[in-house]
């Protein structure tokens, strides 16, 4: 593994000046489906959304990570679309190394957005936190609603509560006032794109929100979702690694489906920076080069060197650890068994649909 650049103490989020800046005034790339891996661990598995685990990512610089949660046997468990496909475990051993990674970097503020595929309340998902002892670092809203102005980075560190949660379609619960409802507070562009053109920022949920502008106007944050499939059949489709080199790009002009280019028009329709965006192999890119162009960070401290930022590599798990992979490996001899897996995974799934 690479060496991690060291941080000032004064620095939030890998720089000294987002340390005064609100929340929601900050972008924050995130890991889309950050447990879900194609590395070694999952045999390179075509569902996989992410080369590196959580901790690799936010190691890397990343403060968003994202996945989808389902309920098998009463218990919380990280798996794409189907535990069948792909089951990265109990929700708590994903969350017991962020919480370790929080310990280890007290100037950090992280998110978490999950995806609530099994309808769980609020009390189920508390139960995960607390077990992985990372409850205590939840930020509570003032509201069960959108509202500003939202706290600065230096005063979620200073008060302790620097993971800030959201859950899709969780009813909020005085016991666990940190889980928030997603959509009570973030509205989010289309997540089902095939084809580079797709990429937009017209909010797509809830739509109940309206328009952007009429859901920004409200204080939601908005999210720029910005990672592209291929589709299989009518009802299946598989994270498009094969573009993502292009997709995942800082460039604001000059290639198609750039990453930059999206966050760029997005600011400019919005008239405000994506609070949030998220992102398939992050590493590429490298998608946080969008964020600290968004972010006006120029000199960002604390990150991973670009040898691991830059190249494809593999994580253990849900843990920290992790080993670079060669390009050969990821793109090149995985080929046949890609074809297989994409036999097996249309066999599977053939009236299904990947879920976000």
């Amino acid at each position: 593994m690479a060496l991690a650049a060291s941080a000032s103490a004064a620095a939030c989020n890998n720089s000294p000046d987002l340390c005064d800046r609100a929340y929601n005034n900050v972008t924050h790339m995130g890991a889309h489906n950050s447990a879900f891996l194609r590395d070694a661990s999952t045999g390179n598995s075509i569902s996989g959304n992410q080369y590196f685990n959580a901790t690799f990512a936010l190691d890397a610089g990343l403060r968003l990570l994202q996945a989808q949660v389902h309920n098998v046997d009463n218990t919380l468990r990280l798996c794409h679309s189907s535990c069948a496909l792909l089951d990265a475990g109990l929700l708590e051993d994903w969350l017991r190394p962020i919480n370790a990674w929080m310990d280890d970097h007290p100037n950090d503020v992280v998110t978490l957005v999950l995806v609530n595929a099994g309808n769980q309340d609020a009390a189920t998902f508390g139960k995960a936190f607390t077990t992985a002892g990372i409850a205590s670092k939840g930020y509570v809203p003032p509201s069960s609603t959108a509202f500003t102005p939202w706290p600065t980075l230096q005063t979620l560190i200073t008060a302790g509560t620097r993971l800030v949660t959201f859950v899709a379609s969780v009813t909020p619960s005085s016991d666990h006032p940190y889980i928030m409802n997603q959509f009570s507070y973030v509205f989010e562009t289309h997540f089902e794109v095939t084809e580079t053109a797709g990429f937009n920022c017209t909010l797509d949920r809830p739509a109940s929100a309206g328009a952007a502008e009429t859901a920004i106007a409200a204080g939601m944050l908005p999210m720029m979702n910005h990672f592209m499939y291929t589709r299989i059949t009518d009802s299946i489709i598989i994270p498009n690694d094969g573009a993502v080199n292009t997709t995942n790009s800082p460039a604001t002009s000059g290639v198609a489906g750039a990453l930059g280019a999206h966050a760029q028009l997005c600011r400019s329709q919005w008239g405000l920076a994506p609070t949030f965006a998220l992102v398939d192999f992050y590493d590429r890119g490298p998608s946080i080069d969008t964020a600290d162009a968004m972010n006006g960070v120029s000199s960002p401290e604390g990150r991973t060197s670009d040898e691991v930022a830059s190249g494809s590599g593999t994580g253990s798990g849900s843990g920290s650890g992790g080993t670079k992979n060669s390009e050969e490996d990821t793109n090149g001899a995985t080929s046949g068994r890609a074809g297989m897996e994409t036999v097996a995974l249309v066999t599977f799934l053939a009236a299904a649909v990947m879920l976000f």
